[in-house]
């Protein structure tokens, strides 16, 4: 339950490592054990395409499911496996290397600051600002537009669009209506970026020629609309929750001040506890796949709770409930994946956060919560740990 994301964890896990849930009237399986999602990420047997899923085959569920988009995006790296998920990855990796992102950091540090100064002047004679719409939302959607190509121009309007598709409040009809809107969007943009490459990843795409068999422009359009929606949306989460963390826990904060604690441990900390993701939707046995007692059976979905894995106390601690940036097993989350599906921009969002949060805190060191962190809820959204908002007090 979106109102409830802790209980809701809570009863997963006490229902196994390995349970049967339903998504909007659809069984399925869902993992909540960190070492059962390893091991089932790496299984070739569990696979992205949708036509491995009964479901689907027998026309149970349609295009009317409300989560249908989701999993039936077409074709991109996300949605195929094997050697054809490598060809439809590998230009995204390459262009997305260590030292690639650190020449982006100049980039980033400067959007950080324009939006710093937004925050600032909307903060003046002690209004209420609200981080997300001000801060977070506009600085992973900038960064990932200027990393793939996307004019800024038309940041607002994505975001209004991947909130509509996400919000299970959006009747089928519009969400539908908003995925086709976005598929013309990204299809046209791949066209105007065929015509005239530009120095953008999205161009790179196009002209990638990996084993002479370059990518098409259903699949270069798949990749780049897959890569700003989770681009952003998996950033946004990250600093809005390290943020509500620390600032309900003015000791832990202290000791990242004082620096006695990394930033990057805070930042391993909110994936572990409080990560972006709270299901992954959704993958498919190609085969039967016995677990211990349980066998998924062929044909059947299974979903990755990642905010159930990263309360596994067999990894984290008896205390796995509890936020804590000293937690020693913090590195280990799967918060941003495994196996060969791993999100391919988690270093990118690790780096966003890195420099937002350090120059966040420097910036407003006496900001404050303006509502207690309880009251802060979730927008109805089944995938993404999404908040409404975190209204502050700069200080």
């Amino acid at each position: 339950m979106v109102g409830d994301l802790a209980g809701e964890t809570a009863r997963l896990r006490a229902a196994g490592s390995l349970a049967r849930i339903e998504l909007l009237g659809v069984p399925a399986w869902t993992v909540t054990d960190h070492t059962v999602a390893r091991q089932l990420l790496t299984d070739a047997r569990l696979v992205k395409d949708i036509n491995h899923w009964g479901l689907w085959q027998s026309g149970a569920v349609t295009r009317q499911w409300p989560l249908i988009g989701m999993i039936d995006v077409g074709r991109s790296m996300f949605t195929v496996d094997g050697p054809e998920h490598r060809r439809l990855r590998i230009k995204t990796t390459q262009a997305l290397t260590p030292r690639r992102l650190e020449e982006m950091r100049p980039a980033i540090e400067a959007i950080t600051a324009v939006l710093l100064d937004d925050l600032e002047a909307a903060g003046r004679d002690g209004a209420v600002v609200d981080l997300k719409q001000i801060f977070a939302y506009p600085l992973p959607m900038r960064v990932i537009s200027d990393l793939m190509g996307v004019p800024r121009s038309d940041g607002p309007m994505l975001l209004e669009s991947y909130k509509a598709f996400f919000s299970v409040m959006t009747p089928q009809d519009e969400r539908l209506r908003v995925i086709e809107q976005l598929n013309v969007y990204f299809a046209e943009m791949v066209a105007r970026k065929t015509a005239e490459p530009g120095d953008d990843l999205t161009s790179a795409l196009i002209l990638a020629d990996e084993g002479g068999e370059p990518l098409t422009p259903e699949e270069v359009a798949g990749n780049l609309q897959a890569l700003v929606a989770a681009g952003h949306e998996t950033t946004v989460s990250l600093i809005l929750n390290a943020v509500r963390a620390l600032l309900s826990r003015p000791e832990q904060l202290d000791k990242i001040r004082s620096g006695d604690i990394e930033w990057k441990q805070a930042i391993e900390e909110t994936l572990r506890y409080d990560g972006p993701v709270t299901h992954l939707l959704m993958r498919f046995a190609a085969d039967d796949i016995p677990l211990g007692d349980t066998v998924i059976e062929k044909g059947e979905g299974v979903v990755i709770s990642y905010r159930a894995v990263g309360r596994d106390t067999t990894v984290h601690g008896a205390d796995a409930d509890d936020f804590d940036v000293t937690r020693p097993t913090a590195s280990r989350n799967i918060s941003f994946g495994y196996g060969p599906h791993i999100c391919p921009g988690a270093a990118l969002a690790r780096l966003e956060a890195a420099i937002a949060l350090p120059a966040l805190f420097a910036r407003f060191p006496d900001m404050k919560l303006a509502v207690a962190a309880e009251e802060i809820g979730n927008l109805p959204v089944m995938t993404q740990n999404d908040l409404t908002g975190l209204p502050l007090h700069l200080g």
